[in-house]
């Protein structure tokens, strides 16, 4: 049951980050791997500026950051 719910989350976090990035929407298998990859380096980041994620809000916020900082490293790395 968890690792349908780390799907589900990342799966919104992967469209949430879409829609904040603009224009970087990859369909609905995109927006998954996009999701459970930021989860990892959402965790990653946040571990090492000393937070947490606690409950289902708190694990949202952390895959969508994540997504996000993922979606800008991968945007900056097609321009150059």
């Amino acid at each position: 049951m968890e690792l349908i719910g780390f799907l589900l989350i990342g799966l919104a976090a992967g469209w949430l980050a879409s829609i904040y990035m603009r224009g970087s929407s990859m369909g609905l298998v995109g927006n998954l791997v996009i999701g459970v990859v930021g989860a990892f380096v959402g965790g990653f980041l946040f571990r090492l500026i000393g937070f947490a994620a606690v409950g289902l809000i708190g694990h949202l916020i952390t895959a969508t950051v994540g997504a996000v900082v993922l979606l800008y490293a991968v945007g900056v790395l097609k321009k150059s």
